[in-house]
């Protein structure tokens, strides 16, 4: 059948859209009340985003990873103008530097809200409203009148911001077949990492230059580009949202029954309340559940919460201990941020690797666990990073020591999300979204929490035992890839939602 072109501002504009090789085709069914029609893709679909041109799937990728990449900027960028912030508003930095973990708690709560409701109605409207209410806010903390303003609004920044944490991960998933899916996931992991690593490098030199409130507003500017292009540029792409639209569109023009052939006749009969308690309960359900998803889950959190306990400890050990002034201080990210670029070029390589162990098992999909190779050898540079910077910290070595330790750290951080998510997504493939949603409240948990403790605890520890407790407690999670290698298929078997995502 040759592919019907459907124009680019119909899909964005209309969804479920209809075309003539639709109408006519011979779906399962005898379009009645007991035995309905069932709506499939067809071959050459220009409605199936699987099916959508390469240069468009991967413009996709970018688009949804450039949304996510301004709200992850705002989460650390924050940070640097804590010593501008107190010197206007009073308190202390402790109670200011709430300003992160109260942004990162927004990503505890956001996630359960805009991950089920993207599976319900779909992907595309809940990117526009939650894009444009986190810009918004992001303008209110320009013009705050105060400390509790900036610290409430920094959190319904964090929650408004949290739906591209989740959903641009979805996005991926119902865009990309499994053989370019690791690839698109690879750019996509890495964007949660690089805004954390920027924020303290162009927030330093910001806040110092123009002041808190200008760096603010290049937070705000940032996150309102985010949201024109989304709403100018994204079409609907989750397909059982997209097929069921079809359904409806196709019962209106033929006057037969339709229902999506990812439904079934039970849940088209439901009632709008119960399909909606069904969505956001989904999270919960996959975390009391899923052991697969709450051990990974538990991972990526300590991993996080380890690469913002950063954010809270290079200030210490750079600035405090070395006397650096604060735009310098934030450079040593940069040690961080060429591990995720050595990571990236593992990441192609392993991503060819995984495109001949599709071949080798088609016409049958490869099993998840041949995701976690990239994870296993992530888990095991992690703890070398942070041992080395432990044990480097200090101004008796010189500071290439410790800077450099943070490549294996980045290297192993990228490689351990890309990894966990991509073996999250094969298993969870329909529920992807609420799977990825509880990996990032887990993150969001530890994200918040650790740069709580961590100048106190570097004050009554030194920066030498303080820096080791993260790096041990990275050596106490590094098992959990290779269980998973080794035992994960008899794992999912006893998964309810692994084996039906």
């Amino acid at each position: 059948m040759e592919k019907s072109k459907i124009p680019w501002y119909q899909l964005i504009l209309h969804q479920g859209i209809l075309t003539n090789d639709i109408l006519i085709y011979k779906y399962a069914g005898n379009g009645t009340i007991h035995d309905p029609y069932r709506v499939t893709f067809l071959d050459n679909d220009p409605g199936d985003p699987l099916q959508f041109k390469s240069w468009i799937r991967w413009t996709l990728c970018l688009i949804v990873g450039f949304v996510t990449l301004s709200v992850t900027f705002a989460s650390s960028a924050y940070a640097s103008a804590v010593p501008e912030i107190t010197s206007e508003m009073g308190g202390s930095d402790v109670v200011n530097t709430l300003g992160v973990s109260l942004f990162v708690i927004g990503f505890i709560f956001g996630p359960f809200l805009w991950a089920p409701t993207s599976e319900l109605f779909g992907r595309q409207v809940i990117f526009i409203i939650s894009s444009f209410v986190h810009a918004a806010f992001n303008v209110g903390i320009c013009v705050a009148p105060n400390m509790p303003s900036i610290l409430v609004l920094r959190y319904l920044s964090g929650a408004s911001g949290a739906a591209p944490l989740t959903n641009a991960g979805g996005v991926i998933a119902d865009c990309f077949p499994p053989s370019e899916r690791g690839l698109a996931m690879t750019v996509f992991a890495l964007v949660p990492l690089f805004g954390p690593v920027l924020g303290p490098v162009v927030g330093g030199f910001a806040a110092e230059s123009i002041g808190w409130r200008w760096l603010m507003g290049i937070i705000a500017i940032l996150s309102g580009i985010a949201a024109i292009i989304i709403t100018v540029t994204l079409p609907e792409t989750y397909r059982p949202v997209l097929l069921r639209r079809r359904a409806v569109r196709l019962s209106t023009a033929t006057g037969k029954v339709y229902i999506s052939s990812m439904d079934n006749t039970t849940t088209s009969s439901e009632s709008f309340g119960r399909k909606l308690w069904t969505t956001l309960s989904r999270p919960w359900v996959l975390m009391i559940h899923e052991p697969i998803i709450v051990i990974l889950a538990l991972y990526q959190a300590v991993v996080f919460g380890t690469l913002y306990l950063c954010f809270a400890a290079f200030p210490i050990v750079f600035a405090q201990q070395r006397g650096w002034p604060q735009g310098i201080s934030g450079l040593p990210f940069l040690g961080v941020l060429v591990g995720t670029l050595c990571a990236v070029v593992l990441q192609l390589l392993e991503n060819r690797r995984y495109i001949k162990i599709l071949a080798h098992h088609a016409p049958n999909p490869a099993p998840p666990e041949t995701r976690l190779l990239s994870c296993c050898i992530g888990s095991v540079a992690i703890p070398i990073g942070l041992f080395w910077f432990s044990w480097t910290n200090s101004p008796d070595f010189h500071w290439m020591a410790s800077i450099s330790a943070g490549a294996p750290f980045g290297f192993g951080v990228v490689l351990v999300t890309i990894g966990s998510i991509n073996y999250l997504v094969d298993s969870y493939t329909m529920f992807a979204a609420s799977a990825l949603a509880v990996c990032v409240v887990g993150r969001a948990i530890f994200g918040a929490v650790f740069p709580l403790f961590t100048t106190p605890m570097y004050n009554r520890l030194g920066i030498h035992w303080a820096s080791m407790i993260p790096a041990f407690l990275a050596l106490a999670c590094a098992p959990f890839p290779y269980i998973f290698y080794c035992y994960g298929p008899g794992i999912r078997k006893r998964c309810k939602y692994a084996t039906r995502g």
